[in-house]
This record gives structure tokens, sequence and C-alpha cells, in this order.
């Protein structure tokens, strides 16, 4: 067992420390500086290591401190008329039976289990027993500081914050089980990456189990939540023989992994065939600009169900949810004071919400695929003036896509704050308004921007940019802790306008001195 955990271990840290220099290798000022044979360099290994330890390290906490702070607790607060004890434990238990079958570890085919136990051939029973009891162990200990500190703040017994990571843990290796004794008796293996869909049915059934009972003012008692998660913890002790005595894993593993390789080329050959059915073949489709406008007009005419068709969807979402909003207030009068003050003061919130529908991502994608991919080859399409122009046209094209669910989420929050006792400051509906707007601006500045500065493509239309995807981390992590700032409309509005402003005008800078350079094809 120790041989194989070490082994697993060294391969694990190998495939990410391979990583963090491939990653350094990508970033503009620093790969002139590093040396060809960057991968045999003992410094940059080193560092590599220290790296990829602090990174294990910060997973382990991270993702169950950003897990505690906004599907428990960040969404526990709204509900102000139910016990804030029982609100944490409720919606606690209701997604740890979904996170148990959704996130097994165990039925989840990955490159590092396919090196080691397809090409390797390391004893898959060890193997498999090794790494699930390390990721158990991680569960447990990422788990359990938060457990304690969002639970007592709620009031939740101290024992029994401290019996919540082991809950977790230990109904994960239940299912685990369970999915095991299926195995042995119908010979399916379940594959965690490809959910049935009754089960993701029965996971929304859970989800409003969680989250609409108490906004509708009913929970369970703490005694029943305490309770069923203590039957938790007794299912996954009874699981610990099964688990360990389980005597089919190779085979088990063999079929999750056979065809890890060519599931992973399927699906972008399904992405590319999807891409492809949503593109316009109308020959009739024309246009009466010319030069660089009539390029983009005719791809935007030719993509429109890509670029426009989730927009228009999301926007129609937004408009129904604001509308809900209005006629609620006006039906229960009670919550109109509540409201009125998270709206003064929660839109920083609005940021997180923004980025998570800007279409900037999807916008870049599709232009790579579907026209840069192609025209990149030729050295005029690379020149500083018609870079700059192409830039600013795109630029206005992305603006209109963002522009449209911004527009009703402005104005669905202004009608809102109305509805809901208004402001004595009428500027305050001004900056509410326009400061989403330039919310949907920056976010459309900023994937253009970054997609001219780093073109993460090859060829292939495979991503090979680590420093557009470190970009792009930092990017939600920033949204995700404005969602924690409360301030006052006017300030917040009015520095979110600025800002807007100050980057327009940085990025375009940026991009005309340096896209002739950085806007290529990848090798």
């Amino acid at each position: 067992m120790y041989k194989t955990l070490r082994l697993s271990f060294s391969l694990k840290n190998t495939y990410r420390v391979n990583s963090i220099l491939f990653a350094l290798k990508q970033i503009p000022l620093i790969k002139r500086i590093l040396p060809d044979a960057l991968y045999g360099v003992r410094g940059l290994k080193i560092f590599a290591n220290i790296i990829s330890i602090i990174w294990e390290v910060i997973v382990v906490f991270l993702g169950k401190f950003l897990y505690f702070i906004t599907m428990v607790c960040g969404i526990g607060i709204l509900y102000k008329n139910v016990p804030a004890d029982q609100a944490f434990l409720h919606i606690l238990l209701f997604l740890t039976v979904i996170g148990a079958y959704m996130n097994t570890s165990m039925f989840n085919p990955t490159r590092d289990k396919y090196y080691a136990m397809i090409q390797l051939r390391m004893n898959a029973r060890e193997y498999t027993l090794v790494n699930y009891g390390y990721m158990i162990l991680k569960v447990i200990v990422g788990f359990l500081p938060f457990s304690i500190l969002f639970g007592m703040q709620r009031e939740v017994p101290l024992w029994f914050c401290i019996l919540i990571p082991f809950s977790v843990a230990r109904l994960k290796m239940a299912v685990a089980a369970y999915s095991l004794w299926d195995y042995e008796r119908s010979g399916f293996v379940y594959n965690e990456n490809k959910i049935k869909k009754h089960l993701w049915i029965f996971a929304a059934v859970l989800l409003a189990f969680a989250y609409a009972l108490p906004a509708a003012g009913i929970v369970l008692p703490s005694a029943v939540s305490m309770g069923v998660m203590g039957l938790f913890i007794l299912a996954g002790i009874l699981s610990v023989r099964k688990i360990i005595a389980f005597g089919h894993y190779r085979e088990v593993n063999q079929e999750l992994l056979a065809q890890v390789v060519n599931q992973m080329d399927a699906v972008k050959q399904v992405a590319r065939t999807v891409s492809d059915k949503s593109i316009s073949t109308d020959a009739s489709i024309t246009s009466k600009r010319r030069g660089f406008e009539y390029l983009n007009d005719l791809f935007i005419k030719r993509h429109r169900k890509i670029l426009w068709k989730s927009t228009i969807r999301i926007a129609e979402i937004c408009f129904v949810l604001s509308c809900a909003a209005v006629i609620a207030l006006t039906m229960v009068p009670e919550a109109q004071k509540d409201i009125n003050e998270l709206i003064m003061t929660w839109l920083p919130y609005f940021t997180f919400i923004m980025y998570a529908i800007n279409r900037g991502t999807g916008f870049t994608k599709a232009l790579f695929m579907n026209c840069d991919h192609s025209l990149l080859t030729y050295s005029f399409y690379k020149q500083p003036r018609f870079i700059l122009k192409l830039f600013r046209i795109r630029l206005r094209e992305i603006m209109k896509i963002n522009a449209l669910p911004a527009v009703v989420i402005g104005a669905g929050l202004c009608a809102i704050l109305y509805v809901s006792g208004g402001t004595e400051n009428l500027l305050n509906y001004v900056v509410l308004f326009v400061s989403i707007l330039c919310m949907s601006l920056f976010f459309s500045i900023h994937y253009l921007t970054i997609y001219y500065l780093l073109q993460p493509y090859n060829a292939g239309t495979e991503m090979k940019s680590g420093m557009y995807q470190v970009i792009l981390s930092v990017t939600y992590l920033v949204c995700f802790f404005l969602m924690q700032v409360r301030m006052p409309i006017l300030v917040f509005g009015i520095a979110c306008i600025a800002f807007c402003v100050v980057y327009s005008i940085a990025a375009c800078i940026l991009v005309y001195r340096f896209a002739p350079k950085t806007f290529r094809l990848r090798t």
C-alpha cells in the first residue's frame, strides 16, 4: 500500500509540475528569460514542486470555503423568517445527498487513473483504495474548520459541527459501496461524468427542497437534520467492509478508462459538429458593407444562433424573474423594506451575476473557430491598424449581444427598487442602471482584449495558453470576492463607471501596441 501511495502521489505531482512549467513558459514577460530546456532545470522544478504542494493545500480548503460561503451560508442569509441553525442544517443536508452521488471520486475517469492503471499496470485495487482514502481524508480535513466556523455562528452545537465532515464523507462511502454492489448484481459501471437523466431530476428536486422550502418558511427541525446526518455516518461505517473487500476494481476501472482518450477526442468532435450545425449555410445571406465591416456582418448573420440564442434566453429569464419579484413585492408589503435595503447596498453582488451571464468567452471562441482560425495565416490580417479596426468592430458587436440582458437586469432592478419603497435620491436609479451596463461593457472589453493579447488556441482549436487560464481564474476570484462587499449604490456605481472608462482606454492602447505580435496561431 505504501509503495502504491508513493507512486500515485509521484505520478500526480509530476503531471502537475509539468503543467506549471508549461504555464510559466506561456507568460509573455517571463518566457523570454526561461531556457528552452525548461523541464530539465533543477531550480525551476523545485519551484514548481513547491507551487504544486501549496496548490494541493489550497485546493483542500478553498473549495470547501466557497461551498459554505455561497451554497450554504450565502443563500441561507436570505431566509430571515426561519431559525439560522435550522436553515443551515436543512440546506446542508440536501446538498450533502446531491454531492454524495454526483461527486464520488471513485467512479471519476481521469487521466492520472488511466496512466496509472492502464499504462503503468499498477495494482487497481490498491491504487483505488489509496486514492479514495486520500480523497475521503481531504473531504474531512477541508470541511472541518468551516463546518465549525459557520456552524457555531448559527448556534449549531460544537460537537455536531465536528461530526458534519464525517457525515459528508461517510455518505459518499455509502453511495460508493452501493455502486460496487450494483456492479456485482447488474454489471453496470457508474460513471459520475455521465450522470443519468433521472439522477439530474432527483438533484433538481433536492435543490428545490433545499432552497424553496426555507423561502416558504418550512425547514426540518434541527434534531431531524442531525439525526439523518448521524444515520449517514452509520451507513458509511457499514460500507467500509464492502469497499475493502470488493474484488473487481480492475474490471470496473478498465471499463471506465478504456476509452478515456477517445472520449476526449469525441467531445472535441461533437463540439465542432454542434458548432457547424449552428452556423447558417444560407447562400442568400449577404451584406452591402465593405472591408472588415463586410466580414464582420457576414460572421454575425451566419452565427446568429450561436451568438444570440443563449443571450435572448437569459434576457427572457431575467425579465420573468424581475416581473415575478415586482408582483411578489406588491402582494407581500412586509418584505419591501428588506428588499429595498438589499438593492441599496448589494450592487457589488451583481458583478458576479454579470460575469456569469456574459457571453464573452463564447463569442471569442466562435471568432477563432470559424473566422480567425483561417485568416491568421495571412500577414495583412495582423497589421496594427487593421487589428485595431476589427477590434473596435467586434467590440461593438459583443457589446450589443451582452447589452440585452444587462438592460433587462438594470431596468428590473430599478423597478424592484421603486416598488420596494424607492429612494429619495433619483440619481440612485440612474447610477444603478448605468453601472449594470458598465459591468456588461467591462466584461465584453475584458474577454475580447485578453483574446487579442494572448490568443490561447492552436491550429487544432485546443487552448494552449496557461496565462489566459490564469487571467480567467483571477477574474472569477475578483468577482466572487466582490459578492461579499456591501456598498451604497452611488459609491460603488460611480467607481464601477469610472473603472470601466479607464479600462476601455487602456485596453485599446494595449491591443494596438501588442496585438500585432500576440494575435497569432499558437504552435
